[in-house]
């Protein structure tokens, strides 16, 4: 006779797998998905919330030190693109936490995720002890990472700047004594000291100490390369690190690479142009460090790297925003000893378990590819652009050619998920005077550049719909309409 052998089983898995558990889960999620059916287009405030809404403003103003850039509070319900305030109005959310919600608001798959993470014994994973969710989440963005690159290892973090910090003392310690970095200009890394000190904004260093030894290097300009040829201006731009290279010879331990640039204006580079350095910085010994925190997930494949074909000479990659949990990713060469990684947070379990869902939703979906969802969004908001541009022409001067930055080549610019216009000549004052007027008028955007400044987006195209660009794009028009008088 034979016998029927029992699997054990812990604690911790019969709680997850408990039919009290999956009910209540199920109980959440149709609660969030009748609360968010009800979100459907923008509106204004509601006059009763005004003044409970105004001293919630008040309070978080006394917390900070100073105004809210937005007066931005939400309520906790959103539906997609939609988001409420917890002063009642709705508002078309077009930065999503600068790239984090790619899934929008209310989404009630990663809210049950959320939920499953929230149920293990500690919230908080560490270096030191850490149930196993946080490297499943590692193993999920590794299968993805490693189709087309040599990236082997995983360390999370619960920031994009802190898995920088990371990647920065990986590539230090494997090039030691190295000390100098190079990074593009008008380039953004995070703002704790070291990050702040290369980002190429002197706004965000003001009173630091400047310690870090980084060199600049210029960023691939479309306008420049039709004025001059695209070769040469490669060329001119490979002599500008070769110079670098020789002048300190083994002294640089990376090349910070954002494949897309994300603060200095969505700018975008063809792959010949990142394979041209790599080649100048392999022959130098220096690593080539991809800055996906803000890109990943959002161009025509996962990872830019990806996209641009140049994946396979990729050493360190960091990754975040919609990811959650930020990661440091590298080579097996690459993999650092002990003692140099280490945090006593690595991130929620919420975070992991939504993290994770969100890779293999990505993985899973149609985003990438040609004709895929992602270049469909980015063709339509390119189209509402134009539109906009030819019923309201004074509105969209000629952008002037800044000293050190030469003018967009066009009105509109980025590329998949990244998406920016530049209206009022990419005046500033008034860039940001438009900010602030379109989301008045219901659309919540953001502004990226240096000098000519852009309104970008970073929308959530994993729950966005193509006719939805209309509708944001009244909105636009109204805030742009306020801006321009």
């Amino acid at each position: 006779m034979s016998q029927t052998v029992q699997t054990p089983t812990t604690q911790g898995s019969q709680l997850h797998a408990s039919p009290a558990v999956r009910e209540a889960i199920g109980v959440l999620r149709e609660e969030v998905r009748r609360r968010s059916a009800t979100i459907t287009a923008p509106r204004a405030g509601r006059e009763e919330l005004r003044g409970a809404y105004a001293e919630l403003l008040e309070r978080a103003k006394k917390v900070r030190g100073r105004d809210l850039l937005y007066p931005y509070v939400g309520s906790g319900v959103g539906n997609g693109a939609l988001v409420e305030l917890a002063d009642g109005s709705v508002k078309w959310d077009m930065i999503c936490g600068i790239g984090v919600h790619f899934f929008g608001h209310s989404d009630e798959e990663l809210i049950a995720a959320g939920v499953e993470g929230a149920l293990e014994d500690t919230l908080q994973n560490g270096n030191l002890q850490t149930n196993f969710e946080a490297y499943r989440f590692g193993e999920t963005l590794l299968a993805e990472a490693s189709r087309r690159t040599r990236l082997a290892h995983c360390y999370a973090s619960p920031t994009g700047a802190l898995a920088n910090e990371n990647a920065l003392k990986v590539c230090f310690q494997k090039h030691a004594p190295a000390s100098r970095v190079l990074a593009f200009k008008d380039c953004f890394m995070g703002r704790t000291v070291t990050l702040s000190q290369i980002g190429d904004a002197a706004a965000n260093r003001v009173g630091l100490p400047l310690n870090t030894l980084v060199d600049y290097v210029p960023f691939y300009s479309e306008a420049v390369a039709e004025r001059v040829g695209q070769a040469k201006h490669i060329a001119m731009i490979v002599d500008h690190v070769r110079s670098y290279a020789e002048r300190y010879p083994r002294q640089h331990a990376c090349f910070i690479m954002e494949l897309v640039q994300g603060e200095g204006g969505f700018n975008t580079a063809p792959p010949e142009f990142f394979l041209a350095l790599i080649e100048i910085c392999r022959a130098s010994g220096i690593a080539i460090w991809a800055d996906e925190v803000q890109t990943f997930g959002r161009t025509t494949a996962m990872f830019a790297a990806e996209a641009l074909g140049i994946g396979e000479h990729v050493d360190v990659m960091t990754v975040g925003k919609m990811s959650q949990v930020c990661a440091t990713l590298y080579t097996p060469e690459y993999n650092p000893g002990p003692g140099l990684l280490s945090a006593t947070f690595t991130g929620a379990g919420p975070a992991f378990t939504v993290g994770r869902r969100i890779i293999e939703r990505l993985r899973d979906g149609d985003y990438y590819g040609a004709g895929g969802r992602i270049e469909q969004h980015h063709a339509a908001f390119r189209e509402q652009v134009r539109a906009l541009a030819a019923k309201h022409p004074d509105w969209f001067p000629p952008v002037a050619d800044g000293l050190l930055t030469p003018a967009p080549k066009g009105i509109v610019g980025g590329i998949g998920g990244m998406m920016r216009f530049s209206p009022f000549g990419g005046r500033k004052e008034v860039v940001t005077k438009a900010c602030r007027t379109c989301f008045d008028e219901g659309v919540i955007l953001f502004y990226c550049g240096h000098g000519p400044y852009h309104l970008r987006m970073l929308p959530p195209l994993g729950v966005m719909r193509l006719e939805d660009w209309p509708r944001v794009f009244e909105c636009v028009e109204r805030g742009l309409a306020r801006a321009a008088s």
